[in-house]
């Protein structure tokens, strides 16, 4: 399948109507560029996408006919939007859950803001915004400047404090992490990492990232949470309405935004874990899992104790570490998006590229990431860590896309929907089945 788009289109508080649909070429619904290129062609105006409406067809947020709201920022040519009804139900009112990018007013803050910060530390931008992707998760845009682009990334109220991430691993190295520009509340401006994104590293890459993101967690677990300064949370999970925070000027990476109030860096080390994975079992995931998938899944927390005495100590974790953020040109990858980080335990991230490798990268990831640890904590054992957190692996992403549902408007609910349920049953299948790569890399199999 392909994407198809439909898009209703409002200037200011008018509403002018609908476009399309037409085809793009990448499927992903997030993908706002294509979008923006198309219908910048046909209205003759420059457009930005605010959020999705509704998907008809497609799964796991590509393919099928997505209908966007989009902004046009000047008066459309002529005749190239269809006047219709509007729905009154279809742009959810003033929904209080919207992300900040997804209102055309926020949009307008939050470049004023980047603008305003990268003019104050003698970047000034020299062109248009270039919107690249916007979803539930976040907002990037491309900002042009004579020293060439900076990525500005917004994030919702549940994402961690990226700022606070970045900052902590950048003071143990350097070059792991992006270079921050600037930062306000849940809002980062990076400069540009030459390269590529590395959704099919070699088996150097690979080494590479895991040796040095393990010397860095290593070094931080050392520290402990003080690390991250007041960017460490002791809540798990985030609550209230989303609001656009008022932004800080240009500073190092680490430094903190007086004043800020986003959501930090949480907590998430085992009691943690398994308090707010038996919350989800009791709650919204005991409507869909039958009464034995439950009492399976309650089972399976009891696997943080014998997890504990693998002798890995907890630091700042990536919690999102796959390929597709790790970023190079050819050198040891940077690391990029820690909106998932948190204090907890490392075995989380030497798990998670092993879903997005082929089979045969896979055993070198998990002997890369457990060799990596051991050097570092003799005692320790890594690699049977690995085969006792695979099942909690996935009970904690099943925690996260419920703070996803939770913390989203309806119409973007179509992007996680079920993925707490089947994060669930992906557990209770590697309990029974553990990764034979898991096993090639040195772990035990059978371990319950």
């Amino acid at each position: 399948m392909t994407r198809t788009v439909s898009a209703w289109v409002s200037a200011g508080d008018e509403v002018l109507g609908s476009v399309g649909p037409f085809p793009v070429d990448i499927p992903w619904w997030s993908e706002a560029a294509p979008v923006v290129d198309r219908l910048e062609k046909l209205l003759g105006v420059p457009v930005l996408v605010l959020r999705l409406l509704d998907v008809d067809g497609g799964e796991g947020g590509r393919d099928g006919h997505v209908t966007y709201h989009v902004e046009a920022l000047g008066r459309p040519t002529p005749g190239m939007v269809e006047q219709r009804a509007v729905d009154p139900d279809l742009f959810g009112g003033d929904e209080i859950l919207r992300s900040p990018w997804a209102r055309a007013d926020g949009l307008r803050e939050l470049f004023g803001w980047a603008e305003e910060t990268l003019a104050s530390a003698g970047r000034p931008v020299t062109g248009p915004v270039e919107q690249r992707r916007t979803w539930n998760l976040a907002g990037l845009f491309r900002l042009p400047t004579a020293r060439g682009p900076v990525w500005l990334k917004a994030t919702p109220r549940f994402a961690a404090d990226e700022a606070a991430a970045i900052g902590a691993f950048a003071r143990v190295d350097t070059g792991l992490v992006p270079v921050l520009l600037g930062f306000g509340e849940r809002r980062i401006l990076m400069e540009h990492i030459p390269g590529v994104d590395c959704w099919q590293p070699s088996a150097e890459t690979i080494g590479a990232a895991m040796e040095r993101f393990v010397a860095a967690q290593a070094a931080l677990a050392d520290q402990g949470p003080a690390c991250l300064g007041d960017g460490f949370s002791p809540s798990a999970r985030a609550v209230g309405p989303d609001q656009p925070g008022s932004g800080d000027g240009p500073t190092s990476a680490g430094a903190r935004a007086e004043g800020s109030s986003a959501s930090g860096v949480p907590d998430r080390r085992a009691p943690d874990l398994v308090t707010a994975v038996h919350a989800l079992l009791d709650g919204p995931a005991a409507r869909e899992l039958t009464g034995q998938e439950l009492i399976a899944a309650r089972e399976l927390t009891r696997r943080w104790e014998p997890l504990a005495e693998c002798g890995l100590p907890d630091t700042l974790v990536h919690g999102d570490f796959h390929p597709g953020n790790w970023r190079s040109d050819g050198g040891p990858p940077v690391v990029v998006d820690f909106a998932d980080a948190h204090w907890g335990h490392p075995v989380l991230d030497g798990l998670r590229a092993h879903h997005f490798l082929p089979e045969p990268s896979r055993t070198a990831a998990a002997r890369a990431w457990a060799d990596a640890w051991k050097a570092r904590v003799p005692a320790s054992d890594p690699a049977r860590a690995l085969v006792l957190a695979e099942p909690l692996a996935q009970l904690t992403y099943a925690v996260r896309y419920q703070e996803f549902l939770d913390g989203i408007e309806p119409s973007e609910r179509v992007y996680h929907e079920g993925d707490p349920v089947d994060a669930i049953r992906a557990a209770l299948r590697s309990a029974r089945n553990p990764g034979p790569h898991l096993a090639a890399a040195g772990a035990p199999t059978g371990t319950a």
